[in-house]
């Protein structure tokens, strides 16, 4: 019997790549004697509801296209649901594909990763009563993420550059307490992220060596440096390479607690709300094509 894939698109993602990728990824689907049923969505609350039409379908599996903002949407629905998950990329950071290895640029391959059949379950991290795929951000890359939000231009990467730019002008850096698994850290800081994965903003790997399925969360810390350095540490973000600063601290643990007053959290580059926040750990809550 033919599997039946939920194809959920996002059309808007990407500045219209959703719409564009979605008839050539039903093709490859429907060219591997998958049955298909497509669905679009009209606004980002339209995700959750459809996530949770497919569950009760009983379609084999769903497959979303879009960002990193589409894939929170739907992993509220789809974690711990047992249904899996595969993605094809078309959003602007595309860091929880990134993190499973799902190819980027090629949503063919990441169509036939689907074909294949193969799963994995990987961790989720919980925050304010939501399930988050990457990584908390609070202190500037948080600010960054807001402004890089509110830009129109450029497309991709380039808008975190600029803005990360611009929030240096005028970023001075903040006070934290920061409790993990029960041990206090008070800190300045100019950010602290806690990550499933290594990666948030479009590849910056500010959780360098995390890894997906080991029920953990990952920390890290850069304390207070001046606008130069943290502006020369961000090549080094790229490559995972800034955790050899001395100004870099790292921990890991399964619970953390953020606290600082003026800090709003950013979670797979959406809006969480204000510190403080807890943050726990949904080892294997997803179950994804991987």
């Amino acid at each position: 019997m033919s599997r039946h894939i939920a194809l959920v698109v996002n059309p808007t993602s990407g500045r219209g790549l959703g719409a564009r990728v979605a008839p050539i990824v039903r093709r490859r689907l429907e060219s591997a004697g998958l049955t298909v049923t497509e669905y679009a969505t009209t606004c980002a609350e339209d995700v959750g509801r459809i996530s949770a039409e497919v569950i009760a379908s009983g379609a084999d599996a769903v497959a979303l296209i879009g960002g990193d903002g589409t894939i929170h949407l739907g992993a509220q629905v789809l974690a711990k649901s047992g249904m899996p998950f595969g993605v094809i990329p078309a959003g602007t950071g595309n860091d929880f594909a990134r993190g499973i290895g799902v190819p980027l640029k090629n949503p063919l391959a990441a169509a036939d990763l689907i074909v294949a059949g193969k799963t994995r379950s990987v961790d989720l991290a919980v925050a304010k009563d939501e399930f988050i795929t990457t990584v908390v951000a609070g202190g500037f890359d948080s600010l960054v993420n807001k402004r890089a939000n509110e830009m129109n231009w450029p497309k991709g990467n380039s808008r975190y550059t600029l803005a990360t730019l611009a929030e240096l002008r005028t970023f001075k850096p903040l006070s934290y307490v920061v409790t993990v698994d029960g041990e206090v850290l008070e800190t300045e800081a100019m950010l602290v992220a806690v990550g499933t994965g290594p990666t948030y903003g479009g590849g910056l790997q500010i959780c360098a060596g995390a890894e997906i399925d080991d029920g953990l969360l990952d920390i890290t810390v850069i304390k207070p440096v001046s606008r130069l350095t943290l502006l020369q540490m961000f090549p080094k973000l790229a490559k995972g390479t800034h955790l050899g600063h001395p100004m870099v601290h790292t921990l890991r643990g399964r619970s953390v607690r953020l606290e600082s007053p003026t800090v709003t959290a950013y979670a797979d580059g959406e809006i969480l709300g204000p510190l403080p926040v807890d943050i726990g750990i949904a080892p294997g809550a997803l179950t994804v094509f991987a």
